[in-house]
């Protein structure tokens, strides 16, 4: 398997890279401080086409892979992961929804809003009652003539307040578990869908969460992605895909870590030497170093799978475990290496640090993706 980057991807990295240095880092402290979400920055992304990375050409995209996209994911976020999950809610899980499970009508009709950017899609899951258990789910869409009537509350829904296109799933058959479980389109400006409570964050605070109750909310019929109780098979692929996603993030994240650690390593000095040449700051910087590229190579090695159409369930929880604790451990160490100037907000490492934890609780928490990895490597013994 080779796991070399071509000429036009290392391209699409450097063109990603100016662009967040650019627009994204000049801003992310404002942002962080006000809790904004960036929508100018989405309208540009879309228009640069990284937005539908992979998207098909005649649906408004760039028409590139998996791979191609977890290098836009990567070099997002080792500015601001607040972007990073942005853009990760919405192409990695609403457009790739839609692009995997819609019909031709359905998709023509949503799917080029998204990939440029005129619209924000979110996907929605999660419940106040059930977060790694979204079987356990109490949001019903009941059909009634031509209609469905989704009745509901979502939480921990990214982009929600922002967003006009969402992919909900709920249950059609309250009765039946997890097969009745079904996924809609919905469309946000028809009325029915209510934004709740702004979550106040911990980190990734220029990411838009928010709550969501849909009532009374009409839904066309014709807005059924697949057949009726298909939406809990959907979701579960749609966050295989997921956790290559927040994998990606995850890398970029403990980059910007490293970045951040070398650049002061060189400018700082203590008892006449730069921090660099002490050996306890090298053991620190090269371990980090270490465990990125084994993390870039686990996160691309499954991106590489799921973009060739092969199972990549097991390396897709195994990259973002171990990437998600990495970076969680990168973060840490580069607050240790700028000291007490690691826990101000003038550089870029705490929020680093504040934002690093969402990587190993969202698309699946460390305990899930672990349940997931034993699964696998049981049944192929």
């Amino acid at each position: 398997m080779d796991l070399s980057f071509t000429q036009e991807q290392n391209m699409l990295r450097s063109a990603v890279r100016e662009f967040a240095e650019k627009e994204i880092k000049p801003n992310v402290l404002k942002w962080d401080e006000a809790q904004t979400f960036p929508a100018e920055v989405m309208r540009k992304m879309g228009e640069l086409g990284f937005l539908g990375t992979v998207v098909p050409e005649d649906l408004a995209g760039a028409g590139l892979s998996a791979v191609e996209f977890c290098v836009v994911m990567e070099e997002l976020s080792r500015v601001d992961p607040s972007v990073g999950l942005t853009f990760a809610a919405h192409s990695g899980l609403c457009l790739q929804h839609l692009l995997m499970f819609t019909n031709t009508e359905q998709a023509k009709r949503y799917i080029p809003d998204l990939a440029t950017g005129a619209k924000i899609g979110s996907w929605c899951l999660t419940e106040p009652g059930s977060g790694s258990d979204s079987g356990g789910m109490l949001t019903t869409a009941i059909l009634k003539g031509d209609h469905y009537f989704v009745e509901g509350t979502k939480t921990f829904i990214t982009n929600g307040g922002h967003a006009s296109t969402f992919v909900v799933m709920a249950k059609t058959d309250p009765k039946a578990g997890k097969s009745g479980i079904s996924a809609f389109v919905v469309d946000g400006t028809q009325g029915g869908v209510h934004v709740g409570k702004k979550e106040n964050k911990l980190g990734m605070r220029a990411s838009d969460t928010t709550q969501l109750t849909f009532e009374n909310c009409k839904v066309p019929a014709e807005n059924l992605i697949g057949e009726e109780g298909e939406g809990f098979v959907q979701a579960m692929k749609i966050l295989e895909g997921g956790r290559i996603s927040i994998a990606a993030l995850s890398v970029g994240l403990a980059q910007g870590c490293l970045d951040a650690s070398l650049k002061y390593s060189n400018e700082r000095k203590q008892f006449g030497k730069h921090l660099h040449e002490f050996q306890g700051i090298q053991f620190k910087l090269a371990e980090m170093a270490t465990n990125i590229e084994a993390a870039r190579l686990m996160t691309f090695r499954a991106a590489i799978k799921k973009d060739k159409g092969e199972s990549m369930v097991k390396e897709a929880a195994m990259a973002k475990l171990f990437a998600s604790e990495i970076a969680e451990k990168a973060s840490s160490e580069a607050v240790q290496i700028h000291g007490g100037y690691g826990f101000i907000k003038d550089y870029p490492v705490e929020k680093f640090y504040r934002d690093v934890k969402l990587c190993t609780i969202g698309e699946g928490t460390s305990e899930i993706q672990r349940v997931v990895i034993a699964r696998n490597i049981l049944n192929e013994e």
